[in-house]
């Protein structure tokens, strides 16, 4: 799973996140560090107002949560998320020594990004493809 410092470099850079099904999140607020949670159509659903999306917490007991407002979760993309945003720049996902390495090509030549998780160094490629920069 992708860390929350990559997801906020995501988010902050300008990822904008339409919530669906099997999406993971946190939420951006003191007490639930560390806790993740997945939309879902049974427990947390996302809805659609004039006024933005709110994610609807159905039937949950152990939460005194019945809804958030979509600015105060945090998504964070699974890996099949982040290599579909590289698109055609994408070229492998490699194993390391110690960890994951994602080669993309972004008109120079193949780049690579390390990073100990394979959604982390996703997320770097995908940092870098948005910036446009390379951050070598």
């Amino acid at each position: 799973m992708i860390s929350a410092d990559n997801a906020r470099a995501l988010h902050r850079i300008g990822l904008s996140w339409r919530p669906s099904f099997g999406d993971s999140f946190s939420i951006e607020q003191p007490g639930f560090e560390n806790e993740v949670f997945t939309v879902s159509n049974m427990a947390i659903e996302p809805h659609e107002f004039d006024t933005g999306i709110i994610l609807g917490f159905n039937g949950t007991t152990e939460w005194a949560l019945d809804s958030l407002a979509l600015e105060n979760a945090l998504w964070l993309p699974r890996e099949d998320q982040l290599r579909g945003l590289l698109g055609e720049t994408f070229i492998s996902l490699e194993r390391t020594f110690d960890g994951y390495r994602v080669v993309i090509d972004l008109g120079e030549g193949p780049t690579h990004f390390d990073a100990i998780g394979a959604a982390d160094a996703y997320a770097a490629a995908v940092l870098a493809l948005l910036s446009g920069s390379l951050g070598r």
